[in-house]
């Protein structure tokens, strides 16, 4: 198993994916040299040296952690590592967007944490043992990095990253539902969440009949009609970025707290917990035997 870069830069950059290929070598991938990170940051596209969010060192220490705590069972590191991500990364969703950010972290920062979480494990019919490439530079919903952040932000409930903790720690739930448009409204994040903390869901294919259900409703059905949400106040962000300046290293045992907003409406909540419940009855789950 690799071991971190040599060269790791002091600061986050802006990786243009166009660059990455040089580095993204057959070595790489299997998980057996990383490489040297020097030439690569002639790639990078510097941030503000004002910005005390930019500074790699606590992100460092956060994978290495993680690395540790979790090195019995790496899948359980996207539960805890997702919450202090989001936290100890403070973003707005504008920057968030930014993929070569994501690239940055992932291939200058913390190569090493992308082989450990995602290196496959050997099989008959593949002994090889790799990496997909889109977990250095893929989509949000599979790079190593984005695919946390954004779950974190779209599962915690206000400053809550409880329900974050829950849906890290089913890999159908993430893989499936941060696809969906429909989880950008609060009460539909929080109602999967209960239903998957109260048992009604649990396996893959449930995961994936109930999403398929709810984003078909949602074509003819407004979530925001059964369960409204309040608007947001951007305000709570801006307060919330701009106080990364001051803010401790997260806590690797507690939960740290996420922005100071207001959580979801709890009767939006219920309400859409309900409704959910029933659909869920009759979403297409392959097989079980009531199913069609």
């Amino acid at each position: 198993m690799i071991t971190r870069p040599n060269h790791v830069p002091e600061r986050l950059g802006l990786l243009p994916a166009s660059a990455m290929d040089p580095f993204l070598t057959d070595q790489l991938i299997a998980g057996e040299q990383v490489h040297g990170g020097v030439d690569l940051a002639k790639a990078v596209e510097p941030l503000s040296e004002d910005d005390a969010r930019w500074v790699a060192e606590p992100l460092r220490e956060l994978v290495e952690d993680a690395m540790f705590e979790f090195r019995e069972d790496r899948t359980r590191a996207d539960a805890w590592l997702a919450p202090r991500l989001h936290a100890t990364l403070r973003l707005t969703r504008r920057e968030a967007a930014d993929k070569r950010l994501w690239n940055h972290l992932a291939l200058a920062i913390a190569p090493d944490y992308v082989v450990w979480r995602h290196l496959s494990a050997a099989t008959p019919g593949k002994p090889e043992r790799r990496v997909a490439p889109e977990r250095f530079r893929g989509p949000a919903d599979r790079q190593c990095f984005s695919r946390l952040w954004w779950a974190a932000e779209l599962f915690r409930n206000g400053p809550d990253y409880e329900p974050v903790e829950t849906a890290c720690g089913n890999q159908d739930l993430v893989h499936t539902v941060l696809r969906l448009d429909l989880i950008d409204h609060r009460p539909t994040a929080q109602a999967v969440i209960r239903l998957l903390k109260g048992g009604r869901i649990t396996t893959g294919r449930e995961i994936n009949g109930l999403c398929v259900a709810i984003s078909t409703a949602g074509a003819t059905l407004t979530y925001d009609a059964i369960g409204p949400d309040e608007p947001k106040d951007p305000a709570r962000i801006r307060d919330w970025v701009a106080g990364a300046e001051s803010a401790d290293p997260v806590s690797r045992y507690g939960l740290p707290q996420g922005p100071d907003e207001d959580p979801a409406p709890e009767g939006s909540v219920a309400a859409l917990t309900a409704y959910f419940a029933e659909l869920f009855e009759t979403a297409p789950v392959r097989g079980r035997k009531n199913a069609d």
